[in-house]
């Protein structure tokens, strides 16, 4: 009866450590020491893309002269309402089709040198433009093992990866952290990078900022792979119940 009442302690023990064990797997940054200053230069660096939408605003101290490099959908009504700004799409060739100044190469520039670009080709018409641009189809999906898997859309020019998660609803139980996947695509050409979220060099990933249309990947774990719908913790229960049913059985059958 000790022997069987002993290794019932054991079993449980052992379920106990092996659930504490896992975690560890759960833990983001886990090597980043209390009030740690991480120095990082890994910032966020938002290039055009072939299919890119974006919105481009022209405007100056005279309206009527920066009116024909803004193109509108349709007039304006009464009441006030405004007609709606046309946006350009960045087409195959990575040009844009600009009023008055005709077509533009972007691909590969970021918002900022866009900016630049436009404000040479402007000089010989305008007087300090300014000039705003903004990126209008900017999204992210987030698929595999996170609560709310979908594609989701990022007001703004920059995410970081975690961010995008936290609109996932973030990893679930099942999910790896240590294996992130994340599926990025350069004019038809899919470079695949994985970053380990468990240690803060995930910071420095190439990865670690998105730019629009990534996809990002949580690889299942092994329990996820092999268990069924219950989570880990009902799992872990049932083994339990499981293992002392089994011992009291066998100590009343031999008694």
């Amino acid at each position: 009866m000790k022997n069987n009442l002993k290794f019932a302690c054991f079993a449980i023990i052992t379920c106990l450590i092996t659930s504490c064990t896992a975690t560890k797997d759960v833990v983001y940054f886990q090597d980043a020491s209390q009030f740690e200053t991480l120095v990082n230069d890994n910032t966020a660096n938002t290039k055009f893309k072939v299919d890119d939408l974006i919105s481009i605003n022209i405007s100056t101290l005279d309206p009527e002269a920066s009116a024909p490099f803004n193109l509108y959908r349709g007039a304006a009504e009464e009441g006030g309402i405004r007609p709606e700004q046309v946006n350009y799409l960045v087409d195959k060739n990575g040009e844009i089709d600009f009023p008055v100044i005709g077509k533009i190469k972007i691909v590969g520039l970021s918002p900022g040198e866009t900016r630049e670009l436009l404000r040479e080709k402007l000089a010989d018409y305008l007087k300090n433009p300014i000039i705003n641009i903004r990126i209008r189809n900017f999204t992210v999906t987030v698929l595999g093992a996170v609560n709310r898997p979908g594609t989701y859309p990022i007001n703004g020019e920059q995410i970081t990866i975690m961010e995008a998660l936290g609109f996932a609803g973030d990893i679930n139980i099942k999910g790896r952290r240590d294996n992130v996947m994340v599926i990025r695509d350069f004019d038809g050409t899919k470079v695949y990078n994985r970053i380990n979220l468990n240690h803060k060099d995930a910071l420095k990933s190439p990865v670690y900022y998105l730019t629009q249309n990534d996809v990002v990947y949580v690889e299942p774990n092994k329990s996820g792979k092999t268990e069924s719908s219950l989570d880990q913790r009902t799992s872990i229960a049932i083994s339990i119940i499981s293992l002392l049913v089994t011992s009291t059985v066998v100590v009343l059958t031999r008694n």
